[in-house]
This record gives structure tokens, C-alpha cells and sequence, in this order.
């Protein structure tokens, strides 16, 4: 069965928001930060959900507390990946097809703090630095691509 889910490019100005993904049992490296990877704002469609707009912005309050978005454009082009034996044994999901958006943010920072327990951190960065933080091929994959 396949996962739906949404996904989005925020920038502000020059610059793109990404998240710091967490697992609940995410150990801390030396210097106190917590294991995880760095991503753009992503998840599943839920039932409740009106539609992809509707999808894709309450992921975005989700993970980074903020609702100051503003939807430019769906893409075309999604991420997709298949989820690895064991995860599809138990989840029943063999594949994720995440439809993105362009998202502006256009607040002032001040709102940014994740409600979502598996994100610990939001963070503004330049274009050159996004492809060197994305630790998730597919989406480091789709921005080199489609930006």
C-alpha cells in the first residue's frame, strides 16, 4: 500500500527552512544535540485532512509551530521511495509518494518552535547549505533536481 503524504520548500527571502528530525529514542552526540537528520517539513495525508493545502499547512504548524505560510505553487514532481522490508511488514506501507509545495514563511521567526515531539529544531539556512544538511537522499535528490 502506498503513503500519502505532503511535503514543502519554505523560503524566506534567500533562505530555506529545514527541520531537525528526531526519533522519540534519539540518543545525544557529544556536544548535546540530538541524533537525527536534517529535512524539509514532510508528512502523511491524514483522513481529517480537507484536501493536499490543507495537508501540507497543518504539517506545517506541526513541525514548526508557525502558521504564517503562504502556499505559492504545488510541484508536479514528487518524492517517492520505498520503505524498507521490515517498515512494510509492520506498518503495511511499501512505498511513500509525498506531493511538495513552494511554501513562503512570512513571519518573523519569533513563532518557530516545533510542536511535533519528533522535531527539536527549525532553522533558516542558504541555498548553498541545503543540499550539505539534507540527510535524507530523496529530498537532497529533488532539490538538486527541481531547484
Amino acid at each position: 500500500m502506498i503513503r500519502n503524504a505532503v511535503g514543502a520548500i519554505v523560503f524566506q527571502g534567500e533562505e530555506y527552512l529545514l527541520v531537525h528530525k528526531v526519533r522519540r529514542s534519539a540518543l545525544k552526540d557529544s556536544e548535546g544535540h540530538m541524533k537525527g537528520e536534517w529535512d524539509f517539513p514532510k508528512g502523511g495525508v491524514e483522513d481529517s485532512d480537507e484536501d493536499l493545502k490543507a495537508a501540507i499547512l497543518r504539517e506545517l504548524a506541526e513541525e514548526t509551530g508557525s502558521a504564517e505560510y503562504r502556499i505559492i505553487r504545488q510541484l508536479q514532481e514528487k518524492i517517492c521511495f520505498d520503505f524498507d522490508r521490515e517498515f512494510a511488514k509492520k506498518t503495511g506501507w511499501s512505498r511513500q509518494e509525498t506531493v511538495m509545495f513552494v511554501v513562503e514563511y512570512v513571519g518573523d521567526r519569533s513563532d518557530l518552535n516545533p510542536e511535533d515531539d519528533e522535531i527539536d529544531e527549525v532553522e533558516f539556512v542558504e541555498r548553498d547549505e541545503v543540499l550539505e544538511r539534507l540527510g535524507h537522499g530523496e529530498s537532497k535528490a529533488f532539490f538538486a533536481e527541481v531547484f
